[in-house]
């Protein structure tokens, strides 16, 4: 009994996630984007923390994998493009459609690439943008500009959301290394200014949670860029000398 409670804590916390991302779609059926959005970004918070339980217990395994990966797609995929979709792509025609498929495909076949290449990347960097955060780019577009009322013609409301759609769908099948955060380990001693920053840094996000969140998105969105280019950078100037 014990051995199989074990396993069954991190899937719980997969399985939390998973209908996160289902309570999106249902919320933006009914027509509640703010409540989806925050959904998505509820399924991103439990899915990071499945695979750190799983390693801090020792309870890793191939189910586990596969079931988080099913999870991810539809949190992280599938939910997205449909809370995007009902929100202003729908106005857009088939131009809006052709934005949330791309999205989709390009979630599918980020996690297929990376249940592949799992144990032949480096750990440190993520190939292509993460599908949660390609995820959070999408539902914190959707966020800010409800939460905020941001009030911009139908039109710009929606071709803006298309240009997020479709980069984050193109951004997470790119070869660009975005930090993985995977050499953080919970379980090791870290200095007291640390958690003085973690404090600091729940302070932030919490003063407003949309604008502060978005932003942080974007800037990790744009990161693999930074760093393709600096890597770009460095290499020139290595075969230069």
């Amino acid at each position: 009994m014990r051995h199989r409670s074990i396993y069954l804590l991190p899937n719980a916390f997969t399985t939390a996630a998973l209908f996160a991302g289902f309570y999106a779609v249902v919320q933006a059926m009914n027509k509640q984007f703010e409540f989806a959005a925050i959904a998505i970004f509820v399924a991103m918070v439990l899915d990071g923390m499945d695979g750190r339980v799983a390693r801090l217990t020792n309870t890793q395994s191939a189910f586990g994998e596969q079931y988080d990966s099913l999870s991810d797609m539809t949190s992280f995929g599938v939910a997205p493009a449909l809370v995007m979709y009902e929100w202003v792509l729908r106005d857009l025609g088939r131009w809006g459609w052709l934005a949330a498929f791309i999205y989709v495909c390009g979630a599918a076949l980020r996690l297929a690439r990376f249940n592949t290449n799992i144990a032949v990347v480096d750990k440190r960097f993520f190939q292509g943008l993460p599908s949660p955060a390609a995820a959070a780019l999408v539902a914190g577009f959707v966020w800010i500009v409800v939460d905020h009322r941001i009030t911009l013609s139908p039109q710009v409301h929606a071709w803006s959301a298309f240009c997020i759609t479709v980069y984050a769908g193109i951004a997470m099948v790119t070869n660009l290394p975005f930090y993985s955060g995977k050499t953080f380990a919970l379980g090791r001693s870290v200095p007291f200014w640390v958690m003085l920053v973690f404090v600091a840094g729940f302070v932030f996000i919490s003063s407003d949670p949309p604008l502060v969140l978005f932003a942080l998105f974007i800037i990790y969105g744009m990161s693999g860029w930074a760093l393709w280019l600096w890597r770009w950078h460095k290499e020139k100037q290595r075969s230069g000398a």
